[in-house]
């Protein structure tokens, strides 16, 4: 019953993030489905494994949700999340299977420093509207969208929290702009890690109830929160001021950076 109880309580959370901040939580996911799953004796490796893959999966169904709200509000958010999310879907595939490979202290040191420091700039840039370029850099576009993607299926995210700051910072798009492209992102770029982590974990993976390294008593029980829960978020989202989602994230984003470089208070609480 508290294994199931916490999966639900991360439904709940995932779920608001996903559809209020654009991001598909993995973040928060990812170190609370290793704490169950190691919790109840699986080896450690798998269960990052089985932890990064079904954070990928469970970010499918949520975003479907978020995109749904956020394009009745946004007419102008579909085309370049698709764009975008093709690259990063691409990316994040190559990044899945690259995960089974090789480790990534290196990579999370560089991209924990990274988000710290775009946390900082979010938090005290007191601009909270940005002027959106009125044609989108294709070139720029793709290039993000494969390195996040690659990051994304390389550490079982979705990719929102490194594509926001892009978006916002990089492109010239508005808060609410830059978290409705980011729900398509995190869709396609799901799709891609998901795929990888089905295949890399055929065969590898003795966890019940699995296909490949996809718990899906984790995806069931998460996911059938996550997504009502989703569309309250991104409603929400259109009734909080942009400055305020900025601190929001750069908060969150800030959270993720401090734990990728190995330190993760949400420990300190289980």
């Amino acid at each position: 019953m508290e294994y199931i109880l916490i999966l639900i309580i991360i439904g709940i959370f995932v779920g608001i993030t996903s559809g209020l901040l654009g991001i598909g939580g993995g973040f928060f996911m990812i170190p609370l489905q290793f704490f169950l799953l190691t919790s109840i004796g699986l080896d450690a490796d798998l269960a990052l494994r089985i932890s990064f893959g079904t954070s990928l999966a469970i970010i499918i169904p949520t975003s479907i949700t978020s995109i749904y709200i956020h394009n009745a509000k946004l007419k102008t958010i579909f085309k370049p999340g698709v764009f975008i999310g093709i690259f990063g879907m691409i990316g994040a595939m190559f990044g899945g299977v690259t995960s089974a490979h090789i480790p990534v202290n290196i990579l999370e040191i560089i991209l924990g420093i990274f988000l710290f420091l775009i946390a900082i700039y979010m938090i005290f840039n007191k601009k909270s509207e940005s002027e959106k370029n009125e044609k989108l850099n294709l070139w720029v576009a793709g290039f993000s969208g494969l390195i996040i993607g690659f990051f994304s299926g390389l550490l079982g995210l979705g990719g929102g929290v490194f594509l926001i700051p892009v978006l916002v910072f990089l492109i010239g798009f508005s808060m609410r702009e830059a978290i409705g492209i980011s729900s398509v992102f995190i869709l396609l770029t799901g799709i891609g890690g998901t795929i990888s982590y089905i295949i890399t974990g055929l065969g590898m993976n003795p966890f019940p109830y699995s296909i490949g390294y996809i718990s899906l008593i984790n995806l069931g029980a998460i996911a059938i929160f996550s997504i009502p829960f989703a569309f309250i978020g991104a409603k929400l989202a259109y009734k909080v001021s942009e400055r305020k989602l900025e601190l929001i994230f750069a908060i969150l984003i800030m959270y993720f950076g401090i734990k990728i470089l190995g330190i993760d208070p949400l420990s300190y609480l289980f």
